[in-house]
């Protein structure tokens, strides 16, 4: 359990890269015309607010961090730092200072997967597609991936679940529109059209993740009744803020004084959780 501990997510950047950094690297002036996007980005959404913000910072101040830049035929592909591309060219920059080497398409691919799960950039959906893309071009299973990134087998097979859901709904999660919450309670109902119904709803009714869950299951089973709606609605909101960012089930109690209940699969899971709230189990 420890090597899990310690490994943070997984391999990390540094030993990712340690190959290609035992050499002396220097940062060099690139210029942005032959600086490109990767076909196979993990992430697809970038803020124009965002971006804007960080042109405005980078007019006044530079690229304070080079992106990092594998060499090609026809000039550099961005394995990390997309956003300070993109930003760099709003702010009418010419050149960005950048670190090149050369890696293959698979090492590159999980460079870029981790450094953008370091940052907490992706969406849910843009993370499943990440992790397909790994899977299907570059023939990794999800053991193999549970390890390289230091997420539990149980999460990478969870989140890929979240392709099977229509486009619809797909694209909403994207958006931030739904959460992982809703969006894996709504994998419980067989009907698509049922499915992008519901996650309708969830938007213009701005539904929880437990009322969700409580809806799909006495759809699928008739054995629950829809709750009642919230006495407190903060706590329903801290509880599924607390369930997106585990992951995984998380309850409160409806008391002053009360406790949260982390609910897991297996050990691997556990060990996640662990890693999230800073725990050392040994």
């Amino acid at each position: 359990m420890k090597k899990n501990i310690e490994r943070g997510l997984g391999r990390g950047l540094d030993a990712l890269l340690q190959p290609a950094l035992e050499e002396k690297r220097l940062v060099e002036e690139i210029p942005l015309y032959q600086v490109h996007s990767r076909a196979d980005q993990p992430r697809k959404q970038f803020s124009a607010e965002e971006l804007e913000e960080l042109a405005v910072s980078i007019r006044q101040y530079g690229v304070l961090q080079p992106i990092l830049l594998n060499r090609c035929e026809d000039g550099y592909e961005i394995i990390a730092g997309e956003r300070r591309w993109r930003a760099a060219r709003l702010a009418g920059l010419t050149v960005v200072p950048a670190v090149t080497m050369q890696l293959d398409p698979a090492h590159m691919a999980e460079v870029a997967l981790i450094e953008n799960l370091q940052r907490t950039d992706l969406s849910a959906i843009e993370e499943a597609e990440a992790y397909s893309q790994l899977i299907t071009t570059h023939g990794y299973t999800q053991d193999q991936l549970a390890e390289n990134i230091g997420k539990s087998r149980a999460h990478i097979t969870n989140t890929l679940r979240l392709l099977k859901l229509p486009e619809e709904i797909r694209h909403m999660l994207a958006e931030k529109v739904i959460t992982p919450g809703h969006a894996r309670a709504l994998l419980a109902l067989p009907d698509a059209a049922r499915q992008i119904a519901l996650a309708r709803d969830i938007q213009k009714k701005e539904l929880s993740v437990r009322t969700v869950e409580n809806m799909v299951k006495m759809e699928t089973t008739g054995k629950t009744k829809p709750p009642a709606i919230p006495s407190n609605p903060e706590w329903q909101a801290w509880e599924d803020k607390l369930q997106d960012f585990f992951g995984c089930k998380v309850s409160l109690s409806r008391r002053d004084r009360g406790k949260i209940e982390i609910h897991y699969h297996d050990a691997d899971e556990l060990t996640r959780i662990l890693q999230l709230v800073g725990v050392d189990n040994n």
